[in-house]
């Protein structure tokens, strides 16, 4: 699954299209290298967003074409 589309899905972006600007922006990287857009997600990578001053860092459990909101914690889960 594309990177945007990983972002969007799993809830960790609210739009896909954001998403695709934060990767243009270099403001994602997928295992301490700055990742595109296209990047294809894999179970086990680490993924890290900087979104102004807020950082997330989380390790992809799960990928999924669809998930219910309740459910999109599932595909990640937080790395302190």
């Amino acid at each position: 699954m594309r990177l945007d589309k990983y972002l969007k899905v799993s809830r960790l972006i609210k739009r896909r299209t954001v998403a695709n600007e934060a990767c243009d922006a270099g403001k994602v990287t997928v295992n301490g290298t700055i990742a595109r857009a296209s990047y294809n997600v894999k179970q086990g990578d680490i993924i890290e967003l900087t979104l102004g001053a807020r950082s997330v860092k989380v390790k992809v459990t799960d990928i999924k074409e669809t998930v219910r909101k309740e459910d999109a914690s599932t595909m990640y889960e937080p790395i302190l």
